[in-house]
């Protein structure tokens, strides 16, 4: 199996980096986030596992974190996109 691969640096969030990994057919193999809030995002990573890249954006895209114009689900998406052209 070929897989797509991904270390994005966060922008805006607590977060400072996302690792995606993705297989040929564009289902989510394992995310992990480095910093942010531990919990949450293990649950985002346990819930985006296994889904196509393009139904997380869908559901994902755009949310924010309070008062800031982003948030840690939004970011996964941006990289999520950039695995996308690999």
């Amino acid at each position: 199996m070929n897989t797509k691969h991904i270390m994005y640096q966060t922008h805006g969030t607590c977060s400072q980096m996302i690792d995606v990994t993705a297989d040929e057919n564009d289902v989510i193999q394992q995310v992990f986030f480095l910093g942010g809030c531990n919990g949450n995002l293990q649950g985002i990573s346990q819930l985006v596992t296994g889904q196509k890249i393009d139904d997380v954006i869908a559901k994902l895209n755009g949310i924010r974190c309070g008062a800031k114009s982003t948030s840690c689900p939004d970011q996964l998406c941006r990289a999520l996109e950039e695995l996308k052209k690999r």
